[in-house]
């Protein structure tokens, strides 16, 4: 039982994952301390997006599959 609906494509999933993973191994890469936890953090929420399928943000636009909202 979904509790959501899935709101970006396949190929939108697969570049949402790749950015979110290359910008947490770039912020341990160039930054340091916390910075470097919170940018990796982001990253890693962006990746969780592509992993479900669902945006909030791009729900809240009204962005989506299957056409107008």
């Amino acid at each position: 039982m979904a509790f959501y609906r899935k709101n970006i494509g396949g190929l939108h999933q697969a570049v949402r994952v790749a950015a979110g993973i290359a910008v947490a191994i770039a912020a341990f890469v160039y930054l340091t301390g916390a910075a470097a936890w919170l940018v990796a953090l982001g990253g890693g929420g962006f990746a969780l997006t592509g992993l479900v399928g669902y945006c909030p943000m791009c729900a809240m636009a009204g962005i989506g599959r299957g056409g107008v909202s």
